[in-house]
């Protein structure tokens, strides 16, 4: 048996189980499993691979994706560019963390736009392991960004300076929300931003795939611009794990 899964806490409703199980049998893999591990805290981490012992990798969601490193034998490269570890592989008897997100977030792009990418400027809003695979994707695709959140601390600026100042809003060409505002079921929730400043030159970029319209993308095609959830984005960071899992 060669055994995958997710850990994260909450884990719910899971798009990572249906989408690997379903692969499996499509593959004929009839030996693979994928199986939800829900757990709070990373102290009972280790202790998963040693009740487990045929198991191979795991996704890690939230809110695990940046305090898990320190579990780790070895980071591979992605990882250390993100900061945050979304792929966890076994390697012999080493756990080495990977990041698939900043892949799938930068391949969208490159998909989306089929050639020049007609993005300079971007607002990035949320400042946690999401939002560090966009950073890393936009420092490699040379576009120039700010990052808002709640906490100083944790970005360049505030939600209210944006209130203050609509322009910040204004002059970029890009806004991606890495939040989890507007998951289902908490369809009303969106980002605390001027909305009025959005316009119609501008791409609004949803991490959120569940609904497949939030009520931030319905914001910015009311106003014109064009929107995007993050259907595809999680359909090429799976596919990428997958890959690293059978390298």
């Amino acid at each position: 048996m060669k055994r995958f899964g997710l850990i994260g806490f909450p884990l719910g409703h899971s798009f990572s189980r249906g989408y690997f199980n379903e692969k499996f049998q499509r593959l004929g893999l009839n030996d693979h499993k994928y199986d939800l591990f829900e757990i709070e805290y990373l102290k009972d981490f280790p202790s998963l691979w040693e009740r487990y012992p045929d198991l191979v990798g795991v996704n890690v969601t939230v809110p695990h994706k940046e305090n898990i490193r320190r579990f780790l034998d070895r980071l591979d490269s992605s990882a250390h560019k993100v900061e945050a570890v979304n792929v966890i592989k076994k390697e012999g008897t080493k756990l080495v963390g990977y990041n698939s997100d900043f892949y799938g977030f930068k391949q969208s792009l490159v998909n989306y736009f089929q050639g020049e990418i007609k993005v300079k400027k971007a607002l990035i809003l949320g400042g946690g392991g999401a939002s560090k695979a966009v950073e890393a994707a936009f420092l490699d695709l040379g576009i120039k960004y700010m990052v808002v959140s709640r906490q100083r601390a944790k970005g360049d600026l505030v939600y209210a300076e944006l209130k203050e100042d609509p322009s910040y809003i204004e002059k970029v060409d890009m806004i991606v929300n890495t939040t989890p505002l507007g998951m289902h079921p908490n369809l009303e929730t969106k980002p605390d931003i001027p909305y009025d400043a959005i316009h119609a030159e501008q791409y609004i970029y949803d991490l959120v795939y569940n609904p497949e319209e939030t009520a931030f993308m319905k914001e910015g095609r009311m106003r014109g611009a064009r929107t995007k959830n993050g259907l595809e984005m999680l359909y090429l960071q799976a596919d990428r794990a997958w890959e690293i899992w059978n390298g």
